[in-house]
Parts: structure tokens; sequence; C-alpha cells
């Protein structure tokens, strides 16, 4: 909404921050009991050993402004939301919907697949949401470039930290830009 209100000139400055506290163990045990948390406790992003998330905890924040931003320049220039459509369960994304998202985002920002600097993935490191969201970044972007683009996952590093994760994401992403490089996947291991 914060970024919105920025493009429709309604304000000149939004805030927009995510927080994630677990104070009930019996939120993580009925996630356990559902086979979505990771049985060795670490998030293994685009990893064969995916097996489930580890949960965690954040709390960010970002002031978006107007024109020229200080620091690093972000470009808040697009974006998109949308219903992950038709699909198997709560757990099993559907790609096609995926795919529409991107191509969304990058409409919306008036922006093609070769000006990206490198993608934060939602990366949870699950065995079946992964290798989908992997797929719908190559059909909706990957394909279109003639670059590689790097691809991170801040699940790795943190765990999901649920309703804040895409301030984790958004965070790492400014970090990323700011020092210009790209922060390996804690948890990743190429075999």
């Amino acid at each position: 909404a914060g970024l919105r209100a920025l493009q429709l000139d309604e304000c000149s400055t939004g805030l927009v921050a995510g927080v994630t506290l677990m104070f009930a163990p019996g939120v993580s045990e009925s996630f356990a009991s559902a086979g979505m948390t990771s049985a060795r406790g670490r998030s293994h992003t685009f990893d064969e050993r995916a097996d489930g998330y580890a949960r965690g905890e954040a709390c960010g924040g970002v002031a978006l402004r107007g024109g020229v931003n200080d620091g690093a320049a972000l470009g808040f220039c697009g974006s998109a939301v949308r219903q992950d459509g038709r699909s198997a369960s709560l757990t099993a994304p559907n790609g096609q919907a995926q795919q529409g998202l991107l191509v969304a985002a990058l409409q919306d920002a008036s922006t093609s697949v070769d000006t990206l600097a490198l993608n934060e993935a939602h990366g949870t490191g699950t065995a079946l949401g992964d290798p989908i969201e992997a797929g719908s970044l190559m059909g909706a972007v990957l394909n279109a470039r003639d670059a590689p683009l790097p691809v991170g996952g801040v699940k790795a590093n943190i765990g999901h930290a649920e309703p804040a994760a895409g301030m984790t994401g958004l965070l790492k992403l400014v970090l990323s830009l700011d020092q210009a490089q790209t922060m390996t996947n804690a948890q990743l291991r190429l075999l």
C-alpha cells in the first residue's frame, strides 16, 4: 500500500514494516505435524536436501520516499499482488500464477527482464515449492534474458519469518544492492 500510494502521488513517504514473533509453541507443533517444517531445522533453499522450512522471528521496516532515495537506490517502481490460483494444497504453489505475478510486476515497473540485477526468491526450502518457484522464474524471466541472474533466498539464512518474510527478503535485497554483491544462500550445497 505504501508503494502504491507513492506511485499515485498520494503521499511523499510511505512506511512499510513486517513483524513475526513466536509466542505459541502449538503453532510450531502443528506445522511440524503437517510436515511443513524441516526435520533438520534448516531451510535448504534450492537444495536437494530441502525437507521443509525452519520458522524464524523478524522485525523490520523501511521508509519509501518519492523521487531520489538516500542510500540504496532501489528504484521502487513496480509491484504486483496476486492470488496463487488453483493448486492441490496450501503448500503446493501454482507455477502459472507465479509466472503471471512476475510478469505483472515487471509491467507495473515498466521494465524488462534484462534490467534486473538479482532476484530475491521466496525459497522456503521445500521439495515441492522450490522447484515450482524456480520453474516460474525460468519461464517468466530467465528464458527471456541473455545474461545469468543471481537468485537468493534469505530463508536459508534466517528461517521463514512468515508474515515478515517479504520484509526480510526486501532488507536482504537492499543490503545486496547497497554492497554491490550477492549474498550466498547459507544452506546451499552444489552436488
